[in-house]
């Protein structure tokens, strides 16, 4: 384990792997480097595999006030400490933060979004008040609710699902990674695809999503990509908002190792 500093000040750790250039990758909600672990290994015979826990997450720093130009910050200065500039891999809202980063100027050079979980009119609307309630939750210490209400709520899944994770190992982890959460929803912003922000983003860039998504996540990564100047979309055999290493891996090189 390494340690950048952002602009802040914050401590940021982060793991490589491998060696070549850069693809640092960035987690959603409930992601810390450890996630990366399967993907890192699989890249890097080609890469050097990038893996960092966001503010708030593992072992990094969560200097407040939180905003998302700090989580931006927190990018750039893990591209600064492992080469000065990299590919981007971003999964979910950590894709759409990736994408932030890029329109900011970041020294992204070739950027992946895997599904980013924009809202569209014909799919399930966003909850309502979300973000309040979430920041209600964390704020009076009800992390273990606010994970649930996200698994609920934002993601769709059953409450019987969640009582079910709610008796794994796992669930300890992500009680306490509950409050980054809010961190996520602002990343979001208001969930619609943003498409003045997207038309800024000028380095080639691939959307993936997985055939064994829901409809409106292949739909949102299809609107992404049609928003972007330079982008193509790619279907992955796989689960529910998750592609395998081994089929993500080589997608992955095929696109980075091409010029843009």
């Amino acid at each position: 384990m390494e340690y950048a500093t952002s602009a802040d000040g914050t401590t940021i750790a982060y793991e490589r792997q491998g060696q070549g250039p850069a693809v640092v990758l960035v987690g959603g909600a409930f992601n810390d480097r450890h996630t990366w672990a399967e993907l890192t290994a699989a890249l890097s015979p080609h890469f050097t595999a990038v893996s960092y826990d966001r503010r708030g997450r593992g072992d990094s720093g969560d200097t407040q006030p939180y905003a998302v130009e700090r989580e931006v910050e927190d990018l750039e200065a893990v591209i600064a400490a492992t080469g000065g500039a990299a590919f981007a891999h971003g999964q979910s809202s950590g894709a759409v933060l990736a994408m932030r980063a890029a329109a900011a100027g970041a020294a992204v050079t070739q950027l992946s979004m895997m599904e980013p979980p924009f809202r569209l009119e014909d799919g399930p609307p966003s909850p309502p008040n979300y973000l309040e309630n979430l920041t209600e939750l964390i704020s009076t210490g009800r992390n273990d609710e606010a994970a649930a209400y996200f698994m609920t709520d934002a993601v769709g899944l059953p409450p019987q699902a969640v009582e079910q994770t709610r008796q794994m190992p796992m669930w300890s982890g992500l009680v306490a990674m509950a409050p980054t959460l809010v961190y996520d929803a602002r990343v979001m912003g208001d969930s619609w695809v943003p498409v003045d922000l997207l038309a800024t983003v000028t380095v080639p860039t691939m959307v993936v999503h997985s055939t064994g998504s829901a409809p409106w996540l292949q739909s949102a990564a299809a609107t992404t990509a049609q928003a972007l100047p330079d982008a193509r979309l790619l279907g992955l055999e796989g689960g529910f908002h998750s592609v395998a290493a081994d089929v993500l891996a080589p997608a992955l090189t095929e696109f980075f190792t091409q010029a843009g």
